[in-house]
């Protein structure tokens, strides 16, 4: 395969495992071409393009030639200088990838959390709803990321003459709906079920021996269920604070996320809903390994590093 084609691939994939239907997506990818359409001649090379046909503003190629042939990868949940250096000292290696966005894929983090209105919308929120209260949460998103120095792995990878792309978007919504179809399938009925379904996962369970698995961060373990949404294992970032009421009052007895920062964990209290955090890096190994198994497919050599638990699904 080629870089290019692996990158294709990633949308590919992306795509079919995206809550949102392809109908919605492919409406969206004309929104994006109708706005370059309507952006005067002299701001043309400032738009990115890319976002025409790729979805995905946090997944990108962000050094090397497209055409390379790939026999041999690099890949982790963070890629920065360290493990540039080490992909050099390794030798034969003809791409790294990174789960988490670097460069422009990581300015552009924002643009991705759209995707969250319709995964809202989809359990029940109403999409007015969810697209005002993601609004601001977005807007603060982009300010923050504002002052990164986002190109610097960038620059090292150039340096050291080692292509780099980053795959993120596309392995969270692998993750998610792998997670919501083994919620599915095992029905758990309150949220010690629901934990021990989890660790039946192998990334979870190696995460738990590791004292980093599932946990219940609001409500307890005895508590029912309820409807479990799978609102925040993807769409780039963290959401709303201000959902989880929302979330309550559309059925929602208990969300499965990666991460939750103290200030969504008192609003989610306040709603009167479990929350279990699943984890963070061990769900972003579910979601890379699950698309690395499609480049094992095709006989490409991978090294695992930077936190990814190399778990393959593949047929031997």
């Amino acid at each position: 395969m080629t870089i290019q084609e692996i990158y294709e691939l990633a949308i590919k994939k992306g795509i079919e495992h995206d809550f949102r239907s392809s109908q919605e997506i492919k409406k969206n990818q004309e929104r994006v071409k109708k706005e370059y359409s309507k952006v005067a001649d002299e701001d043309k090379e400032f738009f990115d393009q890319e976002r025409i046909k790729n979805p995905f503003s946090d997944t990108r190629i962000l050094f090397g030639n497209p055409k390379k042939k790939v026999k041999k990868i690099l890949v982790g949940i963070d890629i920065d200088g360290e493990e540039m250096l080490l992909a050099k000292e390794l030798k034969d290696i003809d791409l790294v990838i990174s789960h988490h966005p670097r460069g422009e894929a990581l300015a552009g983090l924002d643009d991705v959390m759209q995707l969250q209105a319709d995964i809202l919308e989809s359990y029940g929120v109403p999409i007015n709803i969810a697209e005002k209260l993601l609004k601001k949460r977005i807007q603060e998103v982009s300010r923050g990321l504002s002052p990164v120095n986002h190109n610097r792995v960038v620059d090292i990878a150039r340096y050291l003459d080692i292509p780099l792309i980053c795959i993120h978007t596309p392995c969270d919504n692998m993750a998610a709906q792998f997670v919501n179809k083994k919620i599915d399938k095992d029905k758990p009925r309150i949220v010690d079920d629901l934990i021990k379904s989890l660790n039946e996962i192998p990334e979870y369970k190696k995460a738990s021996m590791m004292k980093s698995g599932p946990k219940v961060f609001v409500g307890s373990k005895e508590n029912r269920v309820g409807k479990i949404v799978i609102t925040e294992m993807t769409g780039g970032t963290e959401g709303s604070p201000d959902i989880y009421e929302k979330l309550a009052q559309a059925g929602a007895g208990t969300i499965i996320g990666m991460h939750i920062s103290e200030k969504h964990r008192e609003e989610a209290e306040k709603a009167h809903v479990n929350v279990v955090i699943a984890g963070h890096i061990s769900s972003d190994s579910i979601g890379v390994n699950l698309f690395l198994d499609e480049l094992e497919k095709k006989k490409i050599k991978i090294l695992p590093c930077s936190g990814l638990t190399r778990v393959s699904r593949v047929k031997k």
